[in-house]
């Protein structure tokens, strides 16, 4: 035990010089985003801090003896990319290509290992395809204010390394050390006056890396209600992608429609504020699911319907009260 807590130690210590060292050359070599009519910020700050993730896996993998290459190669080869796309902009159709390249290595033995035929284990697989890359691009569009990201992503470890506990379903230590990332990267990003921004290859290669938990989680309790640990940022992005429809938008257009964007720009909430709010909310939704629902599949299919439900109305309620506030701020662009 207190070998793993040195070693856990001499790991945070690790990560914490790996960013340092990153800040140094992300400011050296002017890896900053700038802010726009559509950011929450106001100022330069140092992009893609949120490489610490990568490295984190890499000096997990090499503590591990390789043990889960495929995770390691889908993550360096999506959170690549994305580190490619925050320096120069790279087309939309060749990030999903990667992105679907590097699902198939996390999801390839979860869907290949069900007992259905061939047929239906593809048909699995395809499906888990668009739903898993599709809910990376939401993670990585609900990256958008100082401590989102690193916040929400602690709300989904912190479960999972409890339910990990019960079902055993990937190794502890994994868990840990993608947790400490998280800390070390939030104590530089969850305040007021961000350090720095995780960038695409932050968002985007942990947003891979939680996939590869769930995915897992799903597979050995037979259990696809486990996406209610996901609830909060999913109701969100889907809604507001439905708004969008509606609104007749292009999708792939840059916006600030999230309900957490209309409460740190048009309300003027605290980043901070904001970002605590989904954070306590996924925490709640999730341990309630470990600790309060019936283990049994029916009650988790009830109870992920009801919350979905519940959040998908607040989310109209509010809208319907503030959106306006948008649609002012937006007029005020063309003036």
């Amino acid at each position: 035990m207190n070998n793993m807590i040195i070693t856990y130690g001499i790991i945070a210590v690790l990560l914490v010089v790996a960013e340092l060292v990153y800040f140094k050359i992300a400011d050296k070599c002017n890896i900053i985003d700038k802010p726009n009519e559509r950011s929450s910020h106001t100022k330069v700050v140092l992009r893609g801090g949120g490489i610490i993730f990568t490295i984190a896996l890499w000096i997990w993998s090499i503590w591990n003896g390789f043990s889960e290459p495929w995770l390691l190669a889908a993550v360096t080869l999506a959170a690549g990319i994305s580190f490619v796309d925050d320096i120069h902009s790279l087309p939309d159709s060749l990030r999903l290509v990667v992105q679907f390249a590097a699902m198939t290595m996390i999801l390839w033995p979860v869907a290949m290992g069900t007992e259905f035929s061939l047929w239906i284990r593809g048909a699995i697989l395809v499906a888990a395809l668009i739903v898993a890359v599709g809910g990376t691009n939401i993670f990585n569009f609900m990256d958008g204010i100082n401590g989102i990201t690193g916040g929400y992503a602690l709300a989904m470890v912190v479960p999972l390394f409890l339910l990990n506990q019960k079902y055993a379903f990937m190794e502890e230590s994994l868990l840990v050390v993608m947790g400490l990332s998280l800390v070390v990267f939030s104590f530089f990003n969850f305040r007021t006056k961000a350090k720095c921004f995780a960038g695409d290859v932050g968002s985007i290669g942990m947003a891979m890396f939680l996939v590869f938990c769930v995915s897992r989680l799903m597979y050995v309790t037979g259990d696809v209600t486990w996406i209610v640990l996901y609830l909060i940022y999913g109701v969100d992005g889907m809604m507001t992608i439905l708004h969008r429809i509606m609104l007749h938008e292009n999708l792939g257009q840059a916006h600030r429609k999230h309900a957490y964007q209309l409460m740190a720009n048009e309300l003027k909430m605290k980043h901070v504020v904001v970002a605590t709010i989904y954070m306590v909310l996924q925490l709640v939704v999730s341990l309630v699911a470990i600790y309060l629902v019936p283990d049994t599949i029916a009650a988790h299919w009830i109870y992920l319907i009801v919350v979905a439900v519940v959040f998908a109305a607040g989310y109209i309620v509010f809208k319907m009260k503030y959106y306006h506030l948008h649609e002012e701020y937006l007029a005020s662009l063309k003036k």
